[in-house]
């Protein structure tokens, strides 16, 4: 039995550390499984009605976090979305388990060089304006890797092509999309 695709599909939340290419990807494997793409720093934007990198400024980092969780808890389709999620959601406490009780979790890999070389021209990126970016994003590597490794399964994409990386996360997808309409069969049963 294959997984679905389109508007009934299980939800896919892309997680990992900023300019992995969450979102490139994301909306590769979305066209490929015939799914809606929603970014959720975009889709927050326009929810808050201000670049998040003003709403840090103004409201703090804690702040934006609680909207982060609104954004997964009530904030978009809770079938056929492929979600690029902000590199910092699922770093709180209770995060990992709510994404997973919603659908596929896949997280994105990149080395620091990588990183750093996609994240460069951005001024989108409030944890990385700071006098030395480099650091920061060891630094911020360090904190939330085991909290990405630990999320599921996860796919390195430094010096891979992207649509090679797309059609990995599909066949992850709908692996992994098996898993859960069994486990959540499972569950209703019980």
């Amino acid at each position: 039995m294959m997984s679905r695709t389109g508007a009934e599909a299980i939800n896919l939340y892309l997680i990992g550390f900023m300019g992995v290419g969450k979102s490139a990807v994301g909306r590769g494997v979305a066209r490929v499984l015939k799914m809606q793409f929603i970014d959720s720093d975009r889709a927050i934007e326009e929810t808050i009605g201000t670049s998040i990198r003003e709403y840090f400024e103004k409201e703090g980092e804690s702040a934006f976090r609680d909207r982060e969780r609104e954004f997964i808890e009530s904030g978009h389709p809770s079938h056929g979305c492929v979600v690029a999620c902000g590199g910092g959601l699922p770093i709180a406490s209770g995060m990992i388990e709510l994404l997973r009780a919603r659908g596929v979790v896949v997280s994105l890999f990149a080395g620091p060089e990588t990183i750093l070389e996609r994240t460069k021209h951005s001024d989108k990126r409030p944890l990385l304006n700071v006098p030395d970016p480099a650091g920061r994003v060891e630094e911020l590597l360090r904190e939330r890797e085991a909290i990405y490794m630990q999320a599921g399964p996860g796919i390195c994409t430094d010096n891979r092509a992207l649509q090679e990386v797309i059609l990995h996360l599909a066949r992850i997808y709908h692996r992994e999309a098996m898993r859960f309409s069994n486990s959540a069969a499972g569950s209703a049963e019980r």
